[in-house]
């Protein structure tokens, strides 16, 4: 199974992720994206969050 984190130095909130992944990604209080668990039929979601994060916060774990 795939696992991500979203470094929170990096992530400006853009929702990107969470418009492509939302099973995935969430906001945290302070407005950064924060991933949860990936299930095998949203790996392919997630892989495309990955690459549309415009700062490249999203890392695979």
């Amino acid at each position: 199974m795939k696992k991500v984190t979203v470094n929170k130095d990096l992530c400006i909130g853009c929702g990107a992720c969470t418009g492509i992944a939302a099973d995935v990604f969430s906001f945290d209080d302070d407005g950064k994206a924060v991933a949860g668990e990936v299930a095998p039929e949203s790996e392919a979601a997630v892989d495309d969050a990955i690459a549309g994060c415009p700062v490249q916060a999203i890392e695979e774990a």
